[in-house]
């Protein structure tokens, strides 16, 4: 039976501050629950309420290696980060923290100052899509384990390798030593279309609102645009990601 302590132990996950002190998060929902229990992930304890096992009569007990609890709906709701949630929770810990070594593939893409949890997760959703493995974050990123980026994600997260670095530009400048090349996307780039990214290639999404930093800029090897037909100022990254990446990762493949 989940005590009380536990209850107020578990829902302090639904803020980053616990989330990074305790090396875990949470995820709900049924189908990324489901993701999440068959990656390898470490899970530690599902949570579920009457009407969900109800609905879904044997899933839990499908998983007996794990804990699991059975708790209220007012209960349940202390958990949740949703306004409708489904019933079904689990805690997972956080994967072991990857170096710069441990990143080693072909075409990567780096986030740079990525603000919004929404767009993260799509962009993480997208980069698995295309079988983009590597993914480089810069320590301004928002939280990949916040539960608007999980549920954006769609389960992504737990298919992909993160560097979670602490100073950004330090980290591609030591992957340009590996002979990785920078491509950075902007408005006065290059049209996508006359660049083919090189064997080894890193391509950066940056900041909503801002683009990339003047650091950024600096250590780029190239800039790469959307070209405009339209009169809308400028894509939604997130958008922009997935037009760039279709295009560069079937070309580099």
């Amino acid at each position: 039976m989940l005590t009380k302590s536990e209850l107020k132990y578990y829902s302090s996950l639904l803020t980053k501050k616990h989330r990074q002190s305790e090396g875990k998060f949470l995820i709900e929902g049924k189908r990324l629950c489901v993701e999440g229990l068959k990656s390898n992930y470490t899970s530690e304890i599902i949570f579920y309420t009457d009407q969900f096992e109800n609905s879904n009569k044997g899933f839990v007990e499908s998983f007996r290696n794990i804990r699991s609890e059975i708790i209220k709906e007012s209960d349940f709701k202390k958990i949740s980060g949703t306004k409708n949630p489904q019933g079904i929770a689990v805690c997972f810990k956080f994967p072991q923290s990857n170096s710069e070594k441990e990143i080693n593939s072909n075409f990567i893409v780096a986030l740079e100052s990525i603000s919004d949890p929404g767009n993260l997760g799509t962009i993480l959703r997208t980069c698995n899509w295309f079988g983009i493995n590597d993914i480089i974050l810069s320590e301004d990123c928002a939280d990949v384990y916040n539960p608007k980026t999980l549920r954006a994600s769609m389960g992504a997260i737990f298919y992909l390798n993160f560097l979670e670095t602490n100073n950004f530009i330090d980290s591609l400048i030591k992957f340009k030593t590996r002979g990785y090349s920078i491509v950075s996307t902007n408005m006065n780039g290059k049209n996508l279309n006359e660049y083919s990214a090189s064997p080894k290639t890193i391509i950066t999404f940056s900041n909503e609102a801002n683009g990339p930093s003047k650091d950024l800029l600096k250590i780029s090897d190239e800039l790469l645009t959307i070209p405009k037909f339209g009169n809308v100022e400028s894509l939604n990254v997130a958008s922009a990601a997935a037009v760039i990446l279709a295009q560069q990762k079937l070309k580099h493949d």
